[in-house]
């Protein structure tokens, strides 16, 4: 097929590499990074015009668009490329929302009596601290829109919490949350507005520094597979049964009941509490770094398998493969991540770190230099990932390829996968 991938970080450019592996796609990006142009043909567009979009999608004669980002999504890209008659990996702005608007993720869960924590929403500093007052800590603050995943805080910190109230509210409505207890996971799910195929669990690390302090960022890395699952619910297999059986299927129903199908990724974020698994958000696209580990496991076909997604075709899609492969991925961060990143400075040590042995590096804030080769952007600049037979190994793996780049000031977290890799 000819596919064209809108976005432009390391999440994007782990799905080309997995679209790549099928030996038989031609692969457009747009924007891209300098990462994704040393691999396909990238095209400067403005990816969230959908009109733009669409233009360019026929242009190209693509057979397929993979909408990696958030925003385009928010902003109904899917329907104007569905408009011009080109299937579409990608939610509509409609479903969307199950992502731009926390308060819509939550009536929808409702309906679909998905197992959640309890919320307020909050449209005032006053009614933001009457819900802080009730549910007591932990807080849990979020705002009700994107906000590029910074939006959330968990905190004891009473001050902290109101202060996270304020800045959100100044850009619209934010909520307060019941805190639930447990080890995070994140899994993707495909779906054809009907149907859903799940994909491997995986689990990030939000906090910036080691030991989960510091703010919360973007991620800082992942790992997959998750072998305490094993302990938990007697394998892998069982747990993902389980959420497709409680939660993933239930607000695919949910949704399509309400004339709004979701087509594309269902990314459910999950808290394993000592009630059970339980939903902490939903996402409506891949989400990053977690995608860098999944798809580095995926043995199938990815391109048919999104293709079938956007198609209707997912009930004669056999279950997705992941073979015996484990994936560690670990963020290198400019100086200054997430406040205020320091940008412009040289990037070395890439090629070095891709000579290893079950080790790559997709870029996420990229430009190519003729003098330094790459300088960084922004925030998250690189995603080091490192395959092998364990997690140990692909640790091991992910942390010698990092060690092989310099970035002045550089910020990563030294125990990515730590435990797990141990266990």
């Amino acid at each position: 097929m000819r596919i064209l991938v809108l976005g432009s970080g390391a999440r994007e450019h782990a799905i080309i590499d997995a679209l790549l592996r099928d030996g038989d796609h031609e692969v457009v990006a747009a924007p891209g990074n300098a990462g994704i142009a040393r691999i396909v043909e990238t095209v400067r567009v403005d990816q969230n015009d959908g009109d733009l979009v669409a233009r360019l999608a026929v242009d190209l004669a693509v057979e397929l668009v993979v909408i990696g980002p958030e925003a385009p999504l928010v902003a109904g890209v899917a329907d104007a490329v569905r408009a011009a008659g080109i299937p579409v990996f990608g939610p509509s702005r409609q479903a969307a929302q199950l992502e731009g608007s926390k308060t819509f993720a939550k009536r929808i869960m409702d309906a679909a009596r998905v197992p959640t924590g309890s919320v307020t929403r909050a449209q005032t500093v006053e009614e933001a601290a009457a819900a802080l007052d009730a549910v007591g800590a932990p807080y849990v603050v979020k705002a009700d829109g994107l906000a590029a995943g910074k939006g959330v805080i968990v905190t004891s910190d009473r001050a902290a919490a109101d202060e996270h109230a304020r800045y959100w509210l100044a850009q619209g409505p934010v909520l307060v949350e019941q805190f639930l207890s447990g080890p995070e996971v994140s899994l993707f799910l495909l779906s054809d507005g009907q149907h859903v195929r799940p994909l491997a669990p995986a689990q990030d690390f939000k906090r910036l520094r080691d030991g989960d302090e510091g703010p919360n960022t973007g991620g800082m890395g992942a790992y997959s597979p998750l072998p305490w699952l094993d302990e938990r619910f007697g394998g892998e297999q069982a747990f993902v049964d389980e959420v497709v059986r409680t939660i993933a299927q239930p607000t695919i129903d949910a949704l399509r009941a309400e004339g709004t199908p979701f087509v594309g990724l269902l990314y459910c974020g999950l808290i394993v509490t000592d009630a059970g698994i339980q939903v902490i958000e939903f996402n409506a696209r891949f989400g990053d770094p977690e995608t860098q580990v999944v798809l580095a496991r995926l043995s199938s076909p990815f391109g048919a398998a999104l293709h079938a997604a956007a198609t209707g075709t997912l009930a004669a899609l056999p279950p997705l493969e992941f073979g015996g492969t484990a994936a560690v991925t670990v963020v290198v961060a400019s100086e200054g991540y997430p406040d205020e990143p320091q940008t412009g400075r040289a990037i070395t040590g890439i090629a070095d770190a891709e000579a290893l042995e079950g080790v790559s590096v997709l870029h996420a804030a990229t430009v190519a230099s003729e003098e330094h080769g790459f300088v960084a952007t922004g925030g998250r600049v690189l995603s080091v990932v490192g395959t092998g037979s364990t997690l140990a190994q692909a640790r091991e793996r992910a942390y010698a390829g990092v060690e092989e780049i310099r970035l002045e000031g550089s910020i990563v977290r030294t125990d990515i996968a730590r435990a797990a890799a141990s266990s």
